[in-house]
């Protein structure tokens, strides 16, 4: 009840401070590319509920024919799509989700049915059973995952067989050990890596 609460209070808040820096990010999207200002895209949500997430688009339309990866400098990813993606703040209108009740602010990162579907059977409930959200510790570890991604020939295959395992063992590890605390812990680490995010 707590976490939810919280998710409620600081989602709004934070909706409600950064409503001028959204509706700038907004018309930067609208003008610099063709398109949207939004990008939908279905994601697995709590007990393998699917949700559609909000996120700022940052690439060109139909972009995902080409693939669902972005890899180092993508040549689909927007002028204004590389800051937003550099700063993270294409996940800002994922507080409106968190608003709804399908993420949480603190969570296992929200996938792909396509991925989720490799996940094995024992992780997937536990990473399933609770909320996704906004950031975790596999966010701050894995900040610059395209970056990583583009050391590899296939990137494809490096995600499901190096940075997916990964990235489960740090969901399963905070589902096991999740608290309030830990919680606002995870969100202050997190303001401050995007802050300092270039130095």
């Amino acid at each position: 009840m707590s976490k939810r609460l919280f998710d409620l209070v600081a989602s709004f808040l934070g909706l409600l401070v950064l409503a001028p820096v959204l509706l700038g990010i907004a018309i930067w999207v609208k003008l610099d590319s063709p398109g949207p200002v939004f990008f939908r895209q279905v994601r697995v949500g709590r007990h393998g509920v699917p949700f559609r997430i909000f996120k700022f688009r940052t690439m060109g339309v139909d972009a995902e024919r080409e693939g669902k990866l972005t890899v180092g400098a993508d040549r689909r990813v927007t002028r204004s799509g590389r800051f937003l993606r550099r700063y993270k703040l294409d996940e800002l209108p994922q507080l409106f989700d968190v608003l709804r009740g399908t993420m949480s602010l603190v969570g296992p990162r929200p996938e792909v049915p396509e991925y989720v579907n490799r996940y094995p059977t024992e992780i997937r409930q536990l990473v399933l059973s609770v909320k996704p959200g906004l950031t975790d510790h596999a966010s701050l570890a894995l900040l610059d995952e395209s970056e990583m991604l583009a050391q590899y020939e296939d990137p494809e295959e490096a995600y499901v067989r190096v940075l997916l395992p990964k990235k489960l063992a740090m969901y399963c590890d905070y589902v096991r050990t999740r608290s309030f605390s830990a919680d606002l812990a995870i969100v202050w680490k997190t303001l401050l890596r995007i802050v300092f995010r270039g130095g």
